[in-house]
């Protein structure tokens, strides 16, 4: 029987204290899809973030969410906005998931982002994109968990998605392949 290493201190009936570098290395081996999420500010001025953080909550009404860290630039914006989208970011759009991953990044700068008829920017060549409507807002510790209400579906023409995994971008093989 093969035990499987610690890391940190094992549970002892009180709550363990773990590091926060071991809680994220463990979370670094979760493999999850890559978003890119976009708002606009009370200005009108676009904002966004990346994240893993992502999941379909109901499908009826159609929920979904998103978990924001209280730490980035665009915290302010997403808190006061009505609506926000959120793209599952293709394989080619890596160089932009990691710019709206930088702090103090020119999110914006590329020419990556066409005009939606929801008034957001949509990012090209990515395999989806849901228009939301905020439909509540939760504290999630040191992030805000976004919920949007999913009013509109676009889907993109590549079936290939950016995955992260263990810190860095990986491709999926096509099905069949």
């Amino acid at each position: 029987m093969s035990t499987t290493p610690v890391i940190g201190n094992p549970p002892t009936g009180d709550t363990p204290k773990i590091s926060a570098e071991d809680y994220r290395e463990a979370l670094s081996r979760f493999p999850s899809g890559v978003t890119v999420v976009v708002t606009e500010d009370h200005t009108g001025t676009p904002r966004g973030f990346t994240a893993s953080a992502f999941t379909a909550v109901s499908q009826d009404p159609p929920l979904v969410l998103v978990c924001l860290t209280k730490s980035a630039d665009s915290y302010p914006a997403f808190t006061a906005a009505e609506k926000f989208a959120i793209h599952f970011a293709a394989d080619e759009n890596t160089p932009v998931a990691t710019r709206f991953a930088t702090k103090g990044a020119d999110k914006f700068a590329g020419d990556d982002f066409d005009e939606h008829p929801d008034g957001l920017p949509a990012l090209r060549g990515a395999v989806a994109r849901l228009s939301c409507s905020m439909h509540a807002q939760h504290d999630g510790g040191d992030h805000e968990i976004l919920v949007g209400r999913v009013e509109s579906v676009h889907l993109g023409e590549t079936e290939t998605p950016a995955v992260y995994h263990a810190r860095r971008f990986h491709t999926l093989a096509p099905l069949g392949g």
